[in-house]
């Protein structure tokens, strides 16, 4: 039984419905408002009870969520970031403008949901009929869920209460004050390394909760994560204590990757085809690496990411500055490599790049229209206008669905063509051989840089375009092999032998030739990021090897949610996000109501400017006009209705 059949065991529950006062921020209820008797007693009523706690990995308030529409989840993460931005003119990243709005309410200060109903869970363990192993397992992966969700609350808001029992109205702990941010951490890593010791052999307990549900290897896998991010939030935030959390990360990397030696390189024949069909695959039972997965089932329905990449709705794009991080294939950066052909060609901006940016990218094409269907399509005389469709592949039935994952020429649901990339969101019309053309409302950006990374032609669309079939990867080997990489080097002890267990990996099967360290110097990348200790503005270069890592990081996990955890543990959160984000370089005459971005200014060049060409203008430059990151950022606002429901809560700095 798979983790999304356990929804069938919620009938079991019926009668077993909570009450009590929602008056205050932790939503308190009582135990005595259990109702049926044998509540808690069985295996399967603590299975049963545990289900929604799965929905932890759909939940919105987690960047790294992948829900029906990624500009809420996954990529917003990212967009917060800076590596990717959203299409409208009005769209810019409100950290670097400075328009974060007061939070009255929510901001993901949530103690009522998960935490509430892990406590009351563990709280019936030791009294239920279940055998000492089974007992131990449920606190297992009951340690485990109010430990992920812990993560999430510190990494926003830093000091927390510390909730681990159920609360009524007398309990003391309803008004409790914010702990520690170092108390906090080292209680979850107490109960995630207990948790590591006592879960239940997935051998035995697969067959009990089924294959895709919680156990050791996710343990460890949250482990990682975790360990990670505290350490280097202690590390660069100066708060000292780090040394045990790099020693963690590393031990426990260590026994995932040799559990999960083999990543997948997929069937597609595509350049990094095993990278792009990760997020298109539907069955991730299947692929090697993966952990834990979001799951489709014919009955229930997952996130519709997929179709939502085909439509006029989809407006998560790149910009140049994050398109400037993709390495060569020969390794090298476009400062040092004979293979880069410059940025003022698209055709020329992709070619021989790291092939995860064609996955994360739509390439660059023109087709025209074919005999007889207007669905139909064929090549152009230009054979540079079928470049990248040879590389990822012809959709040639134009049906719904397509043929397989990434194809060429796009099309949305409806079969209808986009015949050329890019197509700018109020581009001006275009020629081809002899027939004009118009901008499509799908599949339209106006950076150029259109993000796809959940697309694939061959899946179908049901339920009024709110069901796609692709299963979806919580937990996997790449992201271990990156948490690996960087806690080896930040303890000093990365070497080439390291590289060639982690980062080599995800490179051999881009496409990309290996990092070798010896040849990393402070020349590699002249254009190499800088963090910002605080009080100090001017920033630091980040080591050479050390950004090499995360840049890896930021290309393998592109578009998954990871960036703004990254960013604010690193503090680097100033390089990204103050970076004036631009589009392509393209004629003014392609523009149509664009405008070409004035780099002198940092404004528009405007419609009537005496610029012929030059990158697309998309938004001012945050710091020319007086704004930028701010030092409060780095933690969120505590909500103000629960500060006035507790007085013994205390907010952040500078959101006072």
């Amino acid at each position: 039984m798979n983790m999304k059949k356990i929804l069938l065991f919620l009938t079991l529950l019926t009668g077993m419905l909570l009450s009590g006062c929602n008056d205050s921020f932790l939503e308190k209820y009582p135990v005595t408002s259990l109702t049926q008797e044998n509540a808690f007693r069985s295996y399967d009523n603590f299975k049963a009870f545990m289900w929604p706690c799965y929905g932890m990995f759909s939940n919105t308030a987690i960047a790294t969520s992948i829900t029906d529409v990624g500009r809420s989840s996954h990529y917003l993460g990212d967009v917060y970031a800076g590596f990717l931005n959203q299409r409208g003119a009005s769209s810019q990243n409100k950290y670097a403008f400075q328009t974060v709005t007061n939070a009255t309410s929510g901001n993901g200060w949530d103690f009522s949901s998960f935490i509430r109903r892990v406590n009351l869970m563990l709280s019936h363990v030791d009294a239920s009929d279940m055998t000492e192993a089974e007992k131990n397992h449920w606190k297992a992966v009951g340690y485990f869920f109010h430990s992920f969700w812990y993560m999430e609350l510190i990494d926003r808001f830093g000091d927390v209460p510390w909730i681990d029992k159920p609360l009524d109205e007398t309990s003391e702990e309803a008004y409790a004050a914010r702990m520690p941010r170092f108390e906090v951490a080292d209680k979850v890593l107490e109960r995630l390394l207990w948790a590591e010791e006592n879960i239940g052999d997935a051998a035995v307990y697969n067959k009990k909760d089924g294959s895709n549900t919680i156990n050791r290897d996710c343990v460890r896998a949250a482990l990682s994560r975790f360990t990670l991010r505290e350490a280097t939030w202690r590390k660069y935030h100066e708060m000292g204590s780090y040394d045990k959390y790099f020693t963690e990360c590393i031990r426990v990397s260590k026994l995932l990757i040799a559990d999960y030696p083999t990543l997948f390189y997929g069937t597609d024949g595509q350049p990094a085809a095993g990278y792009g069909e990760m997020w298109t695959s539907e069955d991730l039972s299947k692929v090697q690496g993966i952990i834990l997965y979001h799951q489709w089932l014919e009955t229930i329905k997952p996130g519709h990411a997929c179709y939502y990449e085909h439509t006029s709705s989809h407006d998560i794009e790149m910009h140049q500055g994050t398109v400037d991080l993709y390495l060569c294939k020969d390794g090298k950066t476009i400062s040092h490599s004979d293979l880069y052909q410059g940025d003022k060609d698209i055709y020329s901006t992709f070619r021989n790049r790291d092939p995860r940016m064609y996955h994360t990218i739509m390439p660059p094409y023109r087709v025209k229209d074919g005999k007889g269907d207007y669905t139909t399509w064929s090549y152009t005389s230009d054979p540079a206008d079928r470049e990248y469709i040879d590389l990822m592949g012809a959709n040639e039935s134009c049906s719904n669905p397509g043929i397989g994952m990434k194809r060429l020429p796009g099309q949305n649901w409806s079969a209808s063509l986009v015949r050329r990339v890019p197509n700018l969101q109020g581009g001006a019309q275009y020629t081809i051989e002899g027939k004009k053309y118009g901008p499509h409302a799908y599949v339209a950006c106006r950076s150029g840089y259109y993000v796809w990374k959940n697309w694939d032609n061959w899946e179908e669309n049901y339920n009024a375009a709110r069901m796609n079939t692709a299963d979806k990867p919580v937990f996997k080997i790449e992201e271990i092999l990156l948490n690996y990489a960087e806690a080896m080097c930040e303890t000093n002890q990365f070497t080439q032998t390291v590289a060639g267990e982690t980062i080599n990996k995800l490179r051999k099967r881009a496409g990309v030739a290996d990092m070798v360290v010896a040849q990393i110097d402070a020349d590699f990348d002249p254009n190499r990021g800088k963090y910002y200790p605080k009080g100090n503005d001017n920033g630091i270069l980040v080591d050479p090897i050390l950004w090499e890592i995360r840049r890896e990081r930021i290309i393998e996990l592109m578009g998954e949610g990871f960036g703004f955890y990254d960013v604010r543990r690193w503090r680097m959160a100033p390089w990204f996000v103050n970076m004036q984000q631009k589009g392509m370089w393209i004629s003014k005459s392609e523009l149509g109501t664009l405008t070409l971005l004035n780099e002198t200014t940092g404004t528009s060049d405007g419609v009537n400017g005496s610029m012929t060409e030059g990158y697309i203008y998309l938004f001012n430059d945050p710091l020319k006009e007086g704004k930028g990151w701010l030092e409060k950022y780095y933690l969120y606002q505590v909500p103000l209705e629960e500060i006035a429901l507790n007085p013994n809560l205390t907010q952040n700095p500078g959101w006072e």
